[in-house]
Order: structure tokens, then C-alpha cells, then sequence
């Protein structure tokens, strides 16, 4: 029945999760998911409070930046609360401050910073990856329908309903995808990502569907030198915190590369590294995040 849905009702109802419901002064609300069933997916809580920060700011000033930590897993199902702190307001400048809520109990704290645009220094050092277009490349979806088919006896119902959920972005991964490499590689990784329908002409909306979309792929790609798996059940993880800079404005409806790296990992943490490019090889926005990186113990023989 989910193969129905058509690619522009699963971007509308993206478009609608990230709308947020104010509610009174400095306090928003936001949709859970349509039918979910298990953990809210971290991009999600953050684009939402991108969303409901960026509703107490003047118009025509532009976020630059986010850093958020992630305090503990939300549950898809109820909304979730979303409160302001209006800390700065400057001539250039503006700063909020965002604690997302779930039955009573904070999810995530974020940051933002917002800036009137203006004219200045500008330079990017490095240019975008040499990869294969979007277009030579398959569709990640149709990769996780043929990994189930191969792994079908060894995983729940729940885990099968999560990887073959139609997703409103759609991923085209240059390199192996993560989940079927079978042995350490360089922690490096390329993936192109745009809605799978267009959205909305708003920049204020395409920017929270990049931070959206900025969680996909980030944490597994620490992964990548240990010869680890989500799918394979061998690792377990969770995101700490999560930052991103926004360089300047790009549509999510568009082709965009997301290049990954992830230089350490120690201690129970894994730290990751993103650079997103539009078509045109302009830096779009920069990415970082930490997470939790834990392996996972056999389970003991049962009798």
C-alpha cells in the first residue's frame, strides 16, 4: 500500500512535518511523522527547530549556522514541543536558542546564529569531488529492497518496514553503500540527495530540508574503517551533537553531493565531517558531528 504514494504526497508531507504549529509566544509544535514506528530520525528534530527558530526572526536575516546536541531518542508518534530563548538581536546578528521537548522530557538543545546578508572576503579552498553524476548512478532505495531480499530470514519486521519506507529524498551513493561493505575501507564517502519532487520556491523551507537531509549517511561513515554495519547488527550508535554552516542559499529539490570523512574515532565515539556541493561545485554548507559508536556483543547461545 506504501508503493502508492506518489513522490510529490511524500515531499508534501515533508513540506508539512516541517511546518510547525505555533502555539503561543516563543513556542512551537511539531507533527510526528505519518506513520511511524520507531525512533524519530535526528534530522528531523533539527530541521524542526531550525524551523520554529527561524519563525521568531526578522525577515531578511539568514541562518549561518546550528549546533545541537542530541540528549535523548524521541518516539515517533507524539509531537514535539519546541521553545524559544531569544538570547541576541544585533544590527547584523541575531542568536536563538531552541529546547525540544517530548512528553515532558528534552530531546535536543540547538543554537542558531542569523545574519543580514552583506558583501565581503570571499574564497573556497577546495573544489567539489570528482564523482559520477546522479544520473549514471541507482537509486539507494532500490539497494536496500535487494539487500532485504538477500538477508530476509535474519531481520524483524520492523527493521524491513524501516528500510523499504518510501522517503521524500531521495540518495544515489557513489561508492559501495555503507551497509554491504563487507570489510574496513577509507572513511570516505559521496552521496547525491534531492527531494524526489520539487518544493516550494522558499529558501527559509529548502534550507530545513538540507539540515533535514545533512543527518543522512554522516555517523556511518566512521563506520567505514572498522568493516561495520547497521544492517549487519554489529554496531550499535547515536548521534551527540550535530553542526552545520550554511554558505549560501541552494535547492533540496536539486542534485546535491554530499561528501563525508570521519579523521577519528576513539573512546566510544566516532567524529564525522560533511561538505555539501550543488550542481555547480559551490560549497553550500559545511557539516560536523560526534556520536555515540559502540560495538555490539554477541548475543549468549540460548538452551
Amino acid at each position: 500500500m506504501t508503493d502508492q504514494i506518489s513522490p510529490q504526497e511524500l515531499v508534501d508531507d515533508l513540506v508539512d512535518l516541517l511546518t510547525i504549529e505555533q502555539t503561543d509566544e516563543d513556542h512551537y509544535l511539531g507533527k510526528p511523522v505519518k506513520g511511524g514506528i520507531g525512533r524519530v530520525f535526528g534530522g528531523q528534530v533539527v530541521a524542526q527547530a531550525l524551523q520554529a527558530a527561524q519563525q521568531t526572526i526578522d525577515a531578511g536575516r539568514v541562518v549561518h549556522s546550528l549546533h545541537a546536541y542530541f540528549l535523548r531518542g524521541g518516539e515517533e508518534g507524539p509531537p514535539i514541543d519546541y521553545r524559544i530563548a531569544r538570547d541576541f538581536d544585533g544590527r547584523s546578528f541575531a542568536n536563538r536558542r531552541v529546547v525540544a521537548s517530548q512528553n515532558g522530557k528534552a530531546l535536543l538543545n540547538l543554537t542558531a546564529s542569523f545574519q543580514t546578508p552583506e558583501t565581503g572576503l570571499s574564497h573556497q579552498a577546495s573544489d567539489m569531488p570528482d564523482v559520477a553524476p546522479p544520473e549514471v548512478l541507482s537509486s539507494d532505495a532500490e539497494s536496500r529492497r535487494q539487500l532485504l531480499e538477500e538477508i530476509s530470514d535474519t531481520v524483524s519486521e520492523n527493521f524491513r518496514k524501516l528500510m523499504l519506507r518510501p522517503r521524500p529524498i531521495e540518495t544515489r551513493t557513489v561508492d559501495k553503500r555503507m551497509w554491504v561493505v563487507a570489510g574496513p575501507t577509507e572513511p570516505r564517502a559521496h552521496c547525491w540527495f534531492r527531494t524526489v519532487a520539487p518544493l516550494p520556491e522558499d529558501p527559509v523551507l529548502h534550507r530545513a530540508v538540507i539540515a533535514y537531509a545533512s543527518d543522512y549517511v554522516l555517523l556511518g561513515t566512521s563506520l567505514l574503517p572498522h568493516g561495520l554495519s547497521w544492517v549487519r547488527d554489529n554496531v550499535v550508535g547515536a548521534s551527540l551533537d550535530h553542526a552545520i554552516w550554511f554558505h549560501a542559499d541552494a535547492q533540496a529539490d536539486d542534485w546535491l553531493l554530499y561528501t563525508t570523512d570521519s579523521p577519528w574515532s576513539g573512546g566510544g565515539r566516532g567524529f564525522n565531517r560533511g561538505c555539501i556541493y550543488d550542481r555547480q561545485g559551490r560549497l553550500i554548507a559545511s557539516v560536523a558531528q560526534e556520536g555515540v559508536l559502540r560495538t555490539r556483543k554477541p548475543q549468549a547461545p540460548s538452551d
